[in-house]
């Protein structure tokens, strides 16, 4: 299907890993087929616990003295689909096909992020032809749901003290630093009492979703934050009680499909005000949420269990007022998000309603507050409240020679200078950062866009002019 695109083996490589699933938590194929690959190249190769794969190839001809060099990237995708798409992302692979100047997916996320890294990773392995110092390839996993891999990969395995970390989506832009992050998590006490009446099923859905670090200042809206606005309007209007409310599967992508259940003795009002109300928002945000539509259905009359009102008044004050997004600007670097967070999960399950908030800052000092701030919010209601998947910012390293290098390659290959940036997203240069004395790092890819969402899509001569950059880089790595 990519067969004719260039490089040849780097969209080899991408098909094949395409076809494997590899949704976060869902690592034993790919990492057996990196081993595969290690073992099938003679490469040696260490494959840990975690399923983190780091494979070693020796420095080419001239280049014995060459300090080694670290190629990085992640093996887990993020899952998405649309409401059409029939998969099994724990047994499926996905349907990519090229689209025009893009190669992206039928109906779900594609994984270029990051799996054109590892692409590029192992095309650079498999070559005879490529000259370049030592090579520590480390293919990392479950990325996308905190660095787990990252983090637990076991750092006396690299001997070098630079890195080429693959998972940006931007071709002009040389990424050099990062945010750190962490998982709030509060988990409201399952209070329930059966009542009667008719059952209300309210959808919120086709907002533009995306990244919680990219696109979080971006004025996307949350389907799970709207959702709390419009049960906290209708409560004005009409009586009714909540028998469950989800949205979103994933902390770092901003959610964008909310399904709120209800029970009312008063469906055909309900229905009428609650359409008004919605219909009133969509012409508000119509100029950054064009796509977003909504629908009330009425469903049976029966006895229902549903939210206590302390419980329902609890999780409806936390979806109005508790903090999400853009929290902080920086005021070191020009247009920066500092400091923010992402309501990405809300889910009504049989041991209460969870909310999971994705936290992201590019000061440690300031995510640590955000924490303590989100902790003392939830100290007034019935919940439990712990943070987890915690990751180091990456800091600006002003006497990178990477940074130089990388810099000197690119005006001389694109005739233009690169910008260096700092970025609120989490890379897992940060974790490498924090264990590695002296480590200087760039993070580098070619341009993707609306990763994490069902249109993402991976431009296929980027791909190209980065991979031989890329090459151009090791090659005077001496």
């Amino acid at each position: 299907m990519l067969e004719n695109l260039q490089p040849k083996r780097v969209f080899h490589y991408f098909e094949e890993i395409s076809a494997i699933p590899r949704g976060s938590g869902n690592m034993v194929k790919i990492a057996d087929y990196c081993e595969n690959f290690a073992k099938s190249n003679s490469l040696k190769y260490v494959r840990d616990s975690a399923n983190n794969v780091v494979i070693y190839k020796a420095a080419t001809k001239g280049y014995e003295n060459a300090e080694p060099i670290i190629l990085q990237g992640h093996l887990d995708i993020v899952c998405q689909k649309t409401e059409e798409k029939v998969i099994d992302f724990e047994n499926d692979g996905l349907d990519i096909f090229v689209d025009g100047e893009f190669v992206t997916a039928d109906g779900t996320t594609l994984g270029a992020d990051n799996g054109i890294a590892v692409s590029m990773i192992l095309a650079i392995l498999e070559s005879k032809e490529y000259s370049h110092p030592a090579i520590e390839a480390v293919l990392t996993t479950d990325e996308e749901i905190g660095m787990i891999g990252a983090t637990k990969l076991d750092m006396s395995l690299l001997c070098s003290k630079k890195m080429i970390n693959l998972d940006s989506e931007e071709e002009g832009i040389m990424t050099v630093s990062c945010a750190g992050g962490s998982d709030v998590k509060a988990v409201f006490d399952n209070e329930r009492e059966t009542v009667s009446g008719t059952s209300v099923k309210v959808v919120l859905k086709g907002f533009a979703g995306g990244h919680s670090g990219v696109e979080i200042h971006k004025g996307r809206v949350n389907s799970n934050i709207l959702a709390g606005r419009f049960l906290n309007h209708l409560k004005e209007l009409c009586n009714f009680r909540i028998i469950n409310i989800n949205g979103g599967d994933k902390g770092n992508a901003i959610t964008n499909h909310t399904e709120i259940e209800l029970c009312t003795l008063e469906p055909e009002i309900f229905k009428e005000k609650a359409e008004k109300y919605l219909a009133l928002v969509k012409e508000e945000i119509k100029a950054r949420e064009n796509g977003f539509v909504f629908s009330v259905e009425i469903g049976e009359n029966s006895e229902y269990k549903v939210f206590s009102q302390a419980l329902a008044n609890s999780v409806v004050y936390t979806l109005l007022c508790a903090p999400n997004g853009v929290v902080e600007m920086s005021a070191e670097i020009e247009n920066l998000v500092e400091t923010s967070l992402n309501l990405g999960i809300l889910k009504t399950t049989d041991d209460g309603v969870i909310m999971n908030f994705a936290l992201r800052s590019n000061k440690q000092t300031a995510l640590e507050f955000l924490e303590e701030k989100l902790k003392a919010f939830f100290a007034s209601h019935n919940c439990k409240v712990e943070s987890s998947g915690h990751y180091p910012p990456w800091e600006f390293n002003s006497n990178s020679t990477l940074q130089g290098a990388y810099k000197k390659a690119f005006e001389e290959v694109f005739g233009y200078e690169v910008k260096a940036e700092a970025i609120h997203a989490g890379l897992e240069c940060g974790v490498f950062a924090s264990q590695i004395q002296n480590f200087d790092c760039i993070a580098i890819g070619p341009e993707m866009y609306d990763i994490h969402t069902v249109n993402e899509r991976l431009n296929i001569k980027s791909t190209e002019r980065i991979f031989n950059l890329l090459l151009k880089i090791l090659k005077e790595s001496k």
